[in-house]
């Protein structure tokens, strides 16, 4: 049996059962594994500890697949932990049975019904490297690490059996597969799945281009987020920056907003975002699209003097490891000051962070000390985060990688 040895005394996270060995922490590797194999681990005394997945090019070594001896790593093993999965999404109001809305009929339910969301969350279902997310009835999967990597297939074989989905579309384009020397690969695994799919959320329909669209089609995680904004634009004058293709700007229009004006650098998100107000026949007056750098375009705003009632600031990742955090930090701080000098006394912020380098603490520092510079009181009305469909598990702090916040501005 392939066997990873760690150093005296690294073994104290295990035992917490934090799913990541680096390879800072490994004395010795036995038998040369191959990329993708379960390997035993065990402590310096040579206890065994776990099984895990063993990935020579990353610096996260090894990712754990069970704590327990007397499990095995085969089939039957991840179809329980996908079912286990699949029971968790069927027990979240809002998610019923993971029935698929036809796409043919998707405009005739009732518009409490979500017919996306993601189904696997990687190591917070016990299931590291994998993510799935269900559009109606296709599944969009992304294999993420070399232990997943070598299970692929018979992943998408339960997937199937587990699920109502007909199709499989896989996204494994993330540039996290190049730290586990994975080459980067689109299309379709299993049926015979559409390149875009209308779906539906919080009332609205929206387009999603499975092949080009930003992680694995839509931003799923902003669902509630969305829907809070749904609740609070009504007679406000929004601003949705890095609007992507109109989640937000479309949810604030269905709640009622005064105006929306919606930033984002990307001609093609903001083509699918015009497309989508055509599909929920909001009206096209109440909307401006600005194809525009976001940080030039609020520079421009502030020396204009334009004000808004409500801003939206959902930025890419600008710090996707812990290395980048100082550099991030200053753009976060750079939005974040511009914004709260365009907002309106008794305005709103709902400002956010998915860079997993940044933590909750510390992003809210950084707001805290954008709107000291900006010389306005701001209290938090609401702390925010990704949809339950996307769980954390309490073993793995990481997996809390989105924040954000409903701030109250007063001048």
């Amino acid at each position: 049996m392939y066997k990873v040895i760690l150093k005296p005394g690294r073994e104290k996270s295990i035992i917490r059962r934090h799913p990541w060995i680096f390879s800072g922490a490994i004395a010795e590797v036995i038998e040369n594994p191959d990329s993708g194999d379960t390997v035993n681990i065990c402590d310096s005394r040579d206890n065994f500890l776990a099984y895990g997945a063993y990935s020579p090019e990353s610096q996260i070594r090894t990712r754990i697949w069970t704590w327990d001896r007397n499990e095995k790593i085969d089939r039957e093993f991840f179809r329980a932990r996908l079912q286990k999965a699949v029971t968790l999404r069927e027990s979240i109001p809002g998610i019923i049975n993971l029935d698929f809305i036809p796409t043919e009929k998707i405009g005739e339910y009732d518009e409490s019904q979500v017919s996306a969301f993601r189904l696997v969350h990687a190591e917070s279902d016990g299931l590291p490297g994998l993510i799935v997310d269900q559009y109606g009835e296709v599944l969009v999967m992304q294999v993420l690490s070399a232990g997943m990597e070598k299970w692929r297939d018979v992943i998408a074989e339960l997937l199937l059996e587990l699920t109502k989905a007909r199709h499989i579309f896989e996204r494994s384009d993330a540039e996290v597969r190049k730290l586990e020397n994975l080459v980067q690969r689109i299309g379709p695994v299993k049926g015979d799945p559409p390149e875009t799919i209308v779906i539906k959320e919080n009332g609205l329909l929206f387009k999603v281009s499975l092949i080009s669209g930003q992680k694995t089609g839509f931003y799923l995680d902003q669902r509630i987020n969305r829907k809070y904004i749904q609740s609070y634009a009504a007679e406000r004058n929004v601003l949705d920056c890095f609007s992507y293709t109109g989640g937000f700007s479309l949810n604030a229009l269905r709640g009622g907003a005064k105006s929306v004006t919606a930033i984002d650098v990307s001609i093609d998100a903001l083509n699918i975002a015009r497309e989508n107000l055509e599909l929920n026949h909001l009206p096209t007056e109440k909307i401006q699209w600005l194809e525009k750098d976001v940080f030039q375009q609020l520079r421009k705003f502030r020396d204009q003097g334009v004000q808004f009632d409500l801003v939206i600031l959902d930025p890419p990742k600008f710090a996707p490891t812990s290395s980048q955090v100082h550099k991030a930090s200053r753009g976060y701080k750079d939005i974040n000051l511009l914004a709260f000098k365009l907002i309106r006394s008794g305005g709103m912020l709902a400002t956010f962070s998915c860079s997993g380098g940044v933590s909750p603490q510390l992003f809210q520092k950084i707001v805290a000390d954008a709107a000291l510079d900006a010389g306005v009181e701001a209290k938090i009305i609401q702390q925010l985060s990704q949809s339950p469909d996307h769980p954390i598990a309490l073993n793995f702090p990481e997996g809390a990688y989105l924040k954000g916040m409903l701030i109250k501005v007063e001048k």
